[in-house]
């Protein structure tokens, strides 16, 4: 896993998690309490309310990415930069300044006034963004997006079969085109990458940004740090059917669980909250070993699904080894004796193990070995039903 120095604070697995402050200078912005037109009262904010209470980045935004409002140009961008420059020169913290855009002509006046990374909202369809980020040495925030500066986050609206290939564009699902999109126009080695949770166009379900969190490990895959703007987004509050005013405590459960899934950044209004949800989520990390002799690294890798793997065989292309490497078990029991000596019998044929007792035990082996044994014809109903059940959980 590649780590990020974003003007000296690390990003990565070597790292705490880090926690991203929102201001917004956009009058159209819809969470009101961080919305200032005014640089000092701005700066007041940033100092006891984002800065004061844990956040080690402060991200400004200049427009709202909200798909009801039109869509502001580079040169519009530009006029409302002077109050986000005048908020850093009015403000005597020193978080690192994150400015959020998706032009490689404000990230490059933002980064000369004075803000140290970039948020690009729109994953590099303006193609001189990465340019940029590394002409300047700056870590970069990159949102899944469609080659398009218009319409941030809507992965859907990706010329699939153009990209892929039609056979790509058939089989993919939501979180497939989200991998993909967040490879546009390369990922540089500061790159964070972000997943585009929220509802970025009409197409996107909740049960699209569900999906993505269930399977977040995946991204790990892409080898770069991940930021997760999850802050009451509807995907999580419409689970107890709550308004976004009463959404934080879903908030602050997703954040735990979407660090253990392999967050590095959170994103959020609600800075001291998610603070401690961090924490909680940083002391529960599984340890994964990494140690480093010369050029020689070691890297336990956090994968738990096949799925998981199968990104970090594509990234790396070693040959696809991810079914023979990832185990599942099953416990099983009710077993006759007779189907329980043909379980064994049919397992060991197909490299898989069973650890039996009295009425059934363990069936252990790599999916690969797993899938063979299902192919396998059953003589007794015990263990036709256990290659059935086994065949639905690979499925």
């Amino acid at each position: 896993m590649q780590n990020v120095d974003a003007a000296g604070l690390g990003i990565g697995d070597d790292h705490p998690t880090r926690i991203m402050g929102v201001l917004n200078v956009s009058a159209e912005s819809p969470y009101d309490p961080s919305v200032f037109d005014d640089p000092a009262e701005a700066a007041a904010y940033v100092e006891d309310e984002l800065v004061a209470e844990g956040a080690d980045i402060v991200d400004i935004g200049l427009e709202s990415a909200n798909k009801r409002f039109e869509v502001l140009s580079a040169e519009e961008e530009l006029e409302r930069l002077d109050v986000a420059l005048s908020v850093i020169e009015n403000t005597a913290a020193d978080p690192v300044w994150s400015i959020e855009t998706r032009y490689h002509e404000v990230a490059e006046a933002a980064l000369s006034g004075g803000f140290d990374m970039i948020n690009d909202i729109a994953g590099f369809a303006d193609p001189e963004m990465p340019r940029v980020a590394e002409e300047y040495g700056v870590a970069v925030a990159k949102m899944a997006s469609p080659p398009d500066l218009t319409r941030p986050g809507a992965v859907e609206e990706t010329p699939w079969a153009e990209r892929k290939g039609e056979a790509w564009a058939r089989e993919a699902d939501y979180v497939d085109m989200v991998y993909e999109a967040l490879k546009q126009n390369g990922l540089p080695d500061d790159t964070i990458v972000d997943p585009a949770f929220g509802g970025w166009s009409e197409a996107k379900t909740v049960e699209d940004d569900r999906e993505t969190f269930r399977r977040l490990r995946e991204f790990r895959g892409l080898g770069q740090p991940m930021l997760v703007s999850i802050n009451r987004k509807n995907f999580l509050r419409s689970l107890t059917d709550r308004s976004t005013e009463d959404a934080l405590a879903v908030s602050l459960a997703a954040t735990s669980m979407a660090i253990e899934r392999g967050a590095h950044v959170v994103r959020t209004h609600d800075v001291r909250e998610t603070v401690d949800a961090a924490a909680v989520g940083d002391a529960f990390l599984p340890e994964r070993h990494r140690s480093r002799d010369g050029d020689v690294s070691v890297e336990e890798l956090d994968v738990r699904t096949e799925a998981d793997l199968r990104r970090h065989v594509d990234r790396l292309g070693t040959g696809d080894v991810a079914a023979a490497a990832t185990l599942a078990v099953f416990a099983v029991e009710g077993l006759t004796d007779d189907a329980r000596a043909e379980l064994a019998s049919l397992a060991s044929a197909a490299d898989a193990t069973v650890a039996t007792n009295a009425g059934g035990g363990l069936l252990v082996g790599s999916h690969a070995a797993l899938a063979e044994l299902v192919a396998e014809d059953a003589e007794t109903g015990g263990t036709a039903a256990v290659l059935d059940a086994v065949a639905a959980a690979l499925a």
